[in-house]
């Protein structure tokens, strides 16, 4: 089975629409190199799909991610692609920045330290009341810097700030008020809201999309690689012994 799946909806019209699941709810979601891999070639499948408009990036079984897989990292004999993780890595948030398409984020439940990253690297963002969002790297010692590069495209320094120099977790109704999250619905409705958003964005006539998606990185002077350079260049590299408290 796959660690994420891609589903594609109403391509029929050319107007259709993407889901893509990160698959592993038995570890809700926890982040391994496969699941990276697995990431960034269905981002670039559904971006490349022609009539595929938008997609809505979520996790299976009512959790959007918990973060790196402690147990996957540390287990003997150490697996093939943690050597690699790294690379896998940057080219799963290289994907979701190159992607040619909105992405619309369901993030359920909770979306920790890497899972926070990914939900803030969405587009647009559909929370829960009751969900959270932590980057809480700081609390174990280590840097954030993928999470330090969302933010910094998207949100101000002291947004920024409070969320990476504290780590402490952020409600959905916090989220709202910071402008991380572009609606909060209660938490039952969180998957259908953010289905409904991405159908209606995909189901949007002509190519608008993909020219407001590529307006959006317009102004920023640096590739996918360059930008995350400026995150990484300091960060250690994946050491997880622990999770946060």
């Amino acid at each position: 089975m796959a660690a994420v799946e891609l589903e594609i909806h109403d391509t029929h019209a050319g107007n259709g629409w993407a889901e893509v699941v990160l698959n592993r709810p038995e570890r809700k979601n926890a982040i391994t190199g496969p699941l990276g891999a697995d990431l960034a070639a269905a981002i670039i499948e559904a971006g490349a799909t022609r009539g595929v408009n938008a997609i809505l990036l979520r996790g299976a079984g009512g959790a959007f991610c918990s973060g790196l897989d402690l147990k996957a990292f540390n287990e003997e004999p150490v697996a093939d692609w943690v050597a690699d993780f790294q690379r896998i890595w940057r080219g799963a948030h290289k994907a979701l920045f190159e992607c040619p398409i909105p992405i619309i984020g369901a993030m359920e439940r909770y979306a920790i330290n890497g899972g926070a990253a990914l939900a803030i690297a969405c587009d647009l963002l559909v929370v829960g009341q009751e969900s959270f969002l932590q980057v809480g790297e700081i609390q174990i010692g280590m840097a954030a810097p993928y999470n330090q590069a969302w933010l910094s495209l998207r949100h101000s320094e002291m947004v920024q700030a409070q969320l990476t120099l504290v780590g402490d977790r952020l409600s959905g109704v916090e989220m709202e008020k910071l402008g991380l999250a572009t609606v909060c619905v209660a938490d039952s409705e969180v998957l259908e809201t953010g289905q409904d958003l991405a159908r209606r964005i995909g189901g949007f006539e002509g190519d608008a999309q993909r020219k407001i998606k590529s307006g959006l990185r317009a102004g920023l002077g640096h590739s996918a690689d360059q930008w995350f350079d400026l995150f990484t260049a300091n960060a250690d590299g994946v050491k997880p012994k622990r999770n946060i408290s």
